[in-house]
């Protein structure tokens, strides 16, 4: 019964995809339009061959939470290493003069987010990362990967064993994941961070989930700052 759960959460994870890939080729979106709000700026961080318009049901909900939503079109389908991505980001950080910056991200995206608020120019203007199904600790599956931008999520590989073994900012990450990760196996449990397990299975189709924006609205609010500070 259990594998039979988890073979069927397998396949809706790629039914989850394959619409929203396809809707994101079809239905381009304005990236201009998610930019209102008076609560703190957000940014996108998807994951690998994943478009911005794929975490297009949290912008949604940030949005009409108040909360300015940027994506960093310059990513593309973030296909390049975790340190270029990041440079990416960090720059536009920085051409748009945003401050108490709160990362949202998918997968590949949480390894960027946290390589961004490793680098000093960048660090000061992160409140916060917030990080869906992320593998922080790497996935055993992609030793096996024929394609060099899937073995870079290796347990062996330098940039990935180099974040883990940086803990500076992990007490401004949380970790959200599920039950059952396809891709992750070891699961996205971050030492240092606040670690959210959630009743919920998949490695894409979780970003449209109510518990999923729920435990993202939590970490929101939670990470609010001080004035007096």
């Amino acid at each position: 019964m259990r594998l039979l759960r988890r073979g069927w959460a397998w396949a809706l994870d790629y039914a989850y995809v394959g619409f929203w890939q396809a809707r994101g080729f079809v239905f381009r979106g304005d990236v201009r339009r998610q930019l209102t709000g008076d609560k703190a700026p957000v940014i996108l961080l998807p994951g690998i061959y994943e478009p911005w318009q794929f975490m297009h049901p949290v912008a949604s909900h940030l949005h009409a939470q108040g909360h300015p939503v940027h994506a960093v079109t310059a990513l593309g389908y973030n296909r390049g290493t975790v340190p270029a991505m990041a440079e990416l980001v960090a720059r536009y950080l920085q051409d748009q003069d945003l401050h108490n910056v709160i990362l949202v991200a998918h997968s590949k995206g949480g390894l960027i987010g946290k390589y961004v608020m490793t680098l000093p120019d960048s660090a000061p203007r992160i409140r916060q990362l917030i990080a869906v199904n992320s593998p922080f600790s790497g996935s055993v599956y992609a030793m096996f990967a024929l394609l060099p931008s899937l073995r870079a999520f290796s347990p062996r590989n330098r940039t990935l064993n180099a974040l883990r073994a940086n803990l500076a900012v992990n007490s401004r990450i949380t970790s959200v994941y599920g039950t059952f990760d396809p891709h992750i196996p070891g699961g996205s449990e971050l030492v240092g961070a606040t670690n959210v397990q959630l009743d919920v299975m998949g490695h894409f189709r979780v970003l449209g989930h109510d518990s999923v924006l729920r435990a993202i609205d939590t970490a929101i609010a939670e990470h609010v700052p001080d004035p007096a500070a």
